[in-house]
């Protein structure tokens, strides 16, 4: 049986929680588990609407899905959630413009399988290292990857909240899918921007390594990035195979 802690804080600085997570450690339709962190963008209500009504729709369709693959699955769910934000984003002016980060993850036996769309992320983090599992859809990830801007530029670069790729956006949306065998010690973390914006990836590590238990472990992620500015609302979900 898998352990899980998921927690969101609102942060220092917004006055709305735009984040959203779904865990589920049960069977959900033909998944073992499933799990889902969102981050709404849009004015107002808009953000936490889209969020909202993504992981609410991704749900619903997993359990009713007839599929089998996984990746199938989580695909068709997704493709569903942004058909109707889209759709809601054009019938009503105060959610125009509305969008949503999404990563999804279910863990099948030894094997973990993710679905990303937007800037949100997936890491396997051990006592030796923490790899980033998912690629951000953002103009900044875009500049490093084209060798135009280095990590360090990135982290303090002006357009680093500019997505390239969001739920709800457009008519129909693309989903990156990977596949990952655990080990025995392998911890993953799904988690917005609000906690990688403050954090660097070893510091991550280093208070996961540190702490004592799962509880401890995603507290201390929250209160670090809240100690660091807080300047965004924070989603972790832990999941310990």
């Amino acid at each position: 049986m898998l352990k899980t802690f998921s927690i969101t804080d609102i942060g220092r600085k917004r006055q709305i929680n735009q984040d959203c997570m779904y865990t589920s450690e049960r069977p959900r339709g033909n998944l073992p588990n499933l799990f889902l962190v969102a981050d709404g963008m849009g004015g107002h209500n808009a953000g936490d609407y889209a969020s909202k009504v993504t992981v609410e729709t991704i749900v619903e369709r997993v359990e009713a899905s007839t599929e089998t693959n996984p990746v199938a699955i989580l695909g068709h769910a997704i493709a569903v959630a942004n058909s109707l934000i889209h759709r809601r984003a054009s019938e009503r002016a105060e959610l125009e413009g509305m969008g949503t980060t999404v990563v999804a993850a279910t863990c099948v036996r030894r094997c973990l399988y993710v679905a990303n769309v937007g800037d949100s992320r997936l890491y396997v983090v051990n006592k030796k290292e923490i790899r980033q599992i998912t690629k951000d859809h953002s103009l900044v990830e875009e500049m490093v990857r084209m060798g135009g801007l280095n990590r360090e530029q990135a982290r303090n670069h002006p357009d680093k909240n500019i997505i390239t790729r969001a739920v709800g956006v457009s008519e129909t949306v693309e989903v990156d899918f990977f596949t990952v065998e655990l080990q025995e010690d392998d911890l993953v973390l799904m988690c917005t921007d609000g906690l990688t914006n403050m954090l660097e990836d070893e510091e991550i590590r280093m208070i996961l390594s540190g702490a004592r238990d799962i509880v401890e472990k995603a507290q201390g992620l929250v209160k670090a990035a809240n100690e660091n500015g807080g300047r965004d609302n924070i989603t972790v979900v832990l999941i310990e195979p």
